[in-house]
């Protein structure tokens, strides 16, 4: 299997195929209802806040190898999220689903060279790029996991 091929079944894989940690993302976040992805267990980041991270760093790597830089802002795309209803919750799926369509449409279109290309601005190439976003949002749907078992308590 090539590499497209192997990322690109892993980004499926993860959002909501048979993944090895038999977790997925959408599995995961659409059993939130907008109320537990808003809320906080003590200082910690919301879930919702945790999503819009994962959904900017996606975006951050598509812009990456598309050949742009992107300057990390200093609270690293941790916001408070103002509407927190059902709609807006809704809504920030459908900005992560479209942020997965992205990816894989980036894929698809690329020709394996691509993948071999150096980062100017993070040294790392876009094939390295692209497995960190994978591990990074298998990071974080942990963690996720964890903070809704916290908030069921």
């Amino acid at each position: 299997m090539n590499n497209i091929k192997y990322l690109t079944k892993l980004f499926n894989d993860h959002y909501a195929g048979n993944p090895w940690i038999d977790t997925t993302i959408m599995g995961t976040l659409s059993s939130l209802t907008a109320k537990q992805a808003a809320m906080k267990a003590g200082k910690n980041n919301s879930i919702w806040q945790i999503v819009n991270h994962m959904i900017a760093w996606r975006r951050a790597l598509l812009t990456r190898v598309k050949g742009s830089p992107v300057k990390v802002p200093g609270n690293n795309f941790f916001t408070p999220v103002k509407d927190t209803s059902p709609r807006a919750w809704k809504d920030t799926l459908k900005k992560f689903e479209r942020s997965q369509k992205e990816i894989i449409a980036f894929l698809k279109k690329a020709d394996e060279s691509v993948l071999e290309i150096i980062s100017p601005t993070s040294g790392y190439s876009y094939y390295e790029l692209t497995i960190a976003i994978l591990l990074h949002d298998t990071y974080h749907i942990g963690q996720i996991v964890l903070l809704k078992k916290e908030l069921e308590k």
